[in-house]
């Protein structure tokens, strides 16, 4: 596939790097040279120096007979104009924008649409690590949480500690502790490297383990691995930026908030929009404020601004005074294994999410959720089987009898409002939406070529 990147800042270098060693022609367009210089010196790949919406630097980058263009600038305006000119002079067939204005989402119906404003897909960064926050506040003590199928299954990271049922114990344990409780390991990670779980393998204290399981069933799955946490009531956010507005926003009807926001305008603004939450103007880093908001009663701190190093101080100052749990924003992506399981709890980084969204766009097949895991080394797709016995490698074929790429496991099949989890004598239908965990992404093409329909189904 031929792909213009629009951008070669964190996320456009992210999505650079994710794509350039899965057999597509990707060239990378920024007016900071230098960026081009260092993307070029690491990957194979095409730059173009030059203004992202401008005619003749798409047409130099290749747009005439491009598959795809995604715009990841740092400007929404930028942004879309790039796909319109993509559309009106170079018929891209499928044009991807980072949007951020709320303004502009707020009437992305009517903005975005080949009549008016021809972006395909849009990306709002925000809202995905919003969503994404919100997720391990709902699920205390996950590392990660990404659902699939319109939440009926999900794919959860837990770190086992000692006082897990199955801690010291062979996986193979965990049928006899949940005999109504169907559940699939799809891999452990222990020091920083993959396992390939089964029956025999012994859960260790600090092993990742990601699990999938019917979203119902998640805490009882966690349970195993990990004392259970109680639920979190008492949240603080540091920031009121575009997260901290919409997590407080997503938060406040079930839990008690109070939020931090540096510059009086914006928390008058804040105080306004919110309706239960509890707006501070100070900074998230003074001891005394946050001793005077009872710092120790909080269960979760949450760093949000546009400041990884204030994020990062904050929170070490919160826990240190007392805070239960704390969650960082980390634009660094360097910084993430730097800090993650220390007096910051869990880092969570914006680029992830955003390519996570942006890869469920560009996978072949169709491939309708694609989560990147373990700072982008490892995937987590959710195909939807298509065709039939003849048309297709998977359908009419048990899961044990596919040729599946080195450290792909299939995890769960969703088969209507039914969630299966996958055994090796499961057969895949059609319409299936199959959940697969990859170790290593470099097999993608593999994959999308499995779930792809050969010519002769109609």
């Amino acid at each position: 596939m031929k792909i213009i990147i629009l951008g070669a800042g964190e996320v456009g270098a992210t999505l650079a790097e994710n794509l350039v060693g899965e057999q597509n022609d990707i060239t990378v367009v920024d007016s900071n040279a230098d960026k081009l210089r260092a993307l070029q010196d690491r990957y194979d790949l095409q730059v173009v120096h030059g203004h992202g919406s401008h005619p003749d630097v798409l047409k130099q980058a290749g747009a005439e007979d491009a598959d795809m263009l995604v715009a990841v600038t740092n400007s929404d305006e930028v942004n879309i104009v790039a796909c319109q000119v993509a559309y009106s002079i170079f018929n891209t067939p499928v044009k991807i924008a980072r949007i951020r204005t709320t303004q502009y989402l707020k009437y992305r119906d009517q903005l975005f649409n080949k009549d008016d404003m021809p972006v395909d897909h849009f990306i709002a960064p925000e809202a995905l690590v919003t969503n994404y926050i919100r997720r391990l506040i709902d699920y205390p003590g996950a590392l990660q949480v990404v659902e699939f199928a319109g939440g009926k299954v999900s794919l959860v990271a837990v770190k086992a500690y000692y006082g897990g049922l199955l801690v010291g114990h062979a996986l193979s344990t965990l049928k006899e502790h949940m005999p109504n409780i169907d559940v699939r390991v799809a891999t452990i990670y222990r020091n920083g490297n993959a396992i390939r779980p089964l029956g025999t393998t012994i859960i260790e204290a600090d092993d990742e383990v990601f699990f999938i399981a019917a979203t119902k069933h998640i805490r009882a799955v966690m349970s195993e691995l990990q004392k259970l946490e109680r639920n979190y009531r008492r949240i603080m956010i540091a920031g009121g930026g575009n997260i901290g507005f919409g997590l407080a926003r997503a938060l406040e009807d079930t839990h008690s908030v109070k939020l931090i926001e540096r510059n009086k305008e914006r928390a008058e603004f804040l105080s306004s929009a919110l309706d239960s939450t509890r707006v501070f103007v100070g900074d998230a880093s003074d001891p005394e404020l946050l001793e005077e908001e009872n710092i120790e009663q909080i269960d979760v701190f949450i760093a949000v601004t546009n400041d990884d190093e204030a994020n990062i101080m904050s929170a070490m100052l919160a826990k240190r005074m007392g805070a239960q749990k704390t969650m960082v924003l980390i634009k660094r992506s360097a910084y993430v294994d730097l800090l993650q399981g220390g007096e910051v709890d869990i880092a969570v980084s914006p680029q992830q999410a955003t390519i996570s969204a942006l890869l469920t766009h560009i996978r072949r097949g169709d491939i309708v959720n694609v989560y990147s895991l373990r700072r982008g080394a490892a995937e987590a797709i959710e195909a939807i089987a298509h065709g039939d016995s003849s048309s297709s490698k998977v359908i009419g074929k048990a899961i044990g009898k596919l040729k599946l790429p080195p450290g792909t496991t299939i995890g769960a099949i969703v088969r209507g409002e039914e969630v299966l989890i996958a055994k090796n004598s499961t057969v895949i239908e059609t319409n299936d939406h199959v959940i697969l965990f990859m170790v290593d992404k470099k097999h993608i093409s593999e994959v999308e070529k499995l779930f792809q329909v050969s010519a002769i189904f109609i």
